[in-house]
């Protein structure tokens, strides 16, 4: 059995601040640091942050609201950002470190997402371009500017990372009945295959004997009806569903004389959320000369002069963007969609800039 890794700090003292926030309260403890505020029941105090380094991670694609984003990001010091894409969260940050993409990095990855079929040798196939690294020798260099590299890499390289973290893995698996080929067997074939296993089904040992198997519910059993939740008395999270009208709402809710569109937000089908967002390619397949697309009826588009192809200026109180027409009789009126994961890209760091790329949350 391998030795328990040590901790990579100690510190615990967080002079009374939260260790832990809701991710959606990130811009909140920016633009409030010591607000205090409720989480799973409990009053925690929100963090003062100074800098904020993103590796791997789009941060501005996972936020609500645009323009207080843009206002919390003038509270950091410095912003870091680690990407082989040119992403909004690198056009905002302070420093930007190139990392390289997987193509030119070893590591092992899973084969079969959900049916976890077994693992892929990913062999570096080039040499990273330019100035670009891995995360690995970034992060690495960055402990050495501080006198920690030793205690970062633990003395081993990128190979001897992935060799140690396999053979992990093949022991415990090991443990387990589950037995894969040593390191070597595996870089050289490329792959390994987990043994066949049985069929799963979710929560079936609940429902063959739900007292037995209890679920980590309070009452052990599925909770239409929450009593934690309701006993902690917030009014927009009772402990039952229940149906709250909306700040802003088209189609007869409020502001609807003003803005009677009602804009949907689905998933791409062209795209992964945001991935290939940045590939000239796949986005010829869908844009509108070279905007996100805008799907509207031929009774709106008709009622306001819109041809199919057209470039649209989109609105409301809390931004803009601009987007191309494509006139559909999928949509009924008063509906129109633009679809989610096109990166942020405003016209300037102004609050209610124009969106270029058409992201479809202001």
């Amino acid at each position: 059995m391998a030795a328990r890794r040590k901790p990579r700090h100690d510190n615990s003292n967080y002079q009374g601040y939260s260790a832990t926030i809701p991710v959606a309260r990130v811009i909140d403890a920016l633009l409030e640091p010591g607000k205090e505020i409720r989480f799973n029941g409990h009053t925690v105090k929100l963090p003062p942050y100074k800098m904020a380094i993103f590796s791997g991670c789009n941060q501005w694609h996972r936020h609500q609201d645009r323009n207080r984003m843009k206002k919390a990001y003038l509270e950091l010091e410095t912003v870091v950002a680690v990407d082989y894409n040119w992403t909004a969260t690198c056009r905002f940050a302070d420093l930007v470190l190139p990392a390289c993409t997987p193509y030119e990095r070893n590591d092992i990855d899973a084969y079969g997402s959900y049916s976890n079929r077994g693992i892929i040798a990913m062999q570096k196939l080039v040499d990273p371009p330019y100035h670009s690294r891995s995360d690995f020798d970034i992060w690495r260099e960055f402990c050495k500017r501080m006198g920690r590299d030793e205690e970062y890499s633990r003395a081993m390289n990128e190979m001897q990372w992935v060799e140690h973290l396999y053979e992990e893995c093949r022991a415990d698996n090991g443990r387990k009945d589950f037995h894969i080929p040593p390191f070597e067997e595996f870089w050289q074939k490329g792959y390994a295959l987990f043994p066949e296993g049985k069929p799963w089904v979710r929560h079936a040992d609940f429902r063959e004997d739900p007292e037995v198997n209890a679920l980590g519910t309070p009452s052990g059993f599925i909770e239409i009806y929450s009593r934690k939740l309701a006993s902690f008395g917030m009014s927009d999270c009772k402990g039952h569903p229940i149906w709250m009208e909306k700040t802003e709402r088209s189609m007869g809710g409020r502001q609807s004389d003003k803005y009677p569109l009602w804009l949907q937000s689905a998933h791409p089908d062209t795209r992964l959320h945001s991935q290939t967002c940045e590939s000239e390619t796949r986005r010829a397949i869908y844009t509108v000369q070279g905007r996100e697309p805008i799907y509207i009826s031929p009774e709106d588009a008709t009622k306001r002069g819109i041809q199919n192809g057209d470039l649209l200026r989109v609105f409301n109180d809390r931004g803009q963007l601009l987007a191309g027409a494509v006139v559909s009789d999928d949509f009924p009126a008063n509906v129109v969609r633009i679809q989610e994961g096109a990166w942020y890209g405003p016209t300037g760091a102004e609050i209610g800039a124009l969106d270029t790329s058409a992201t479809p949350i202001p």
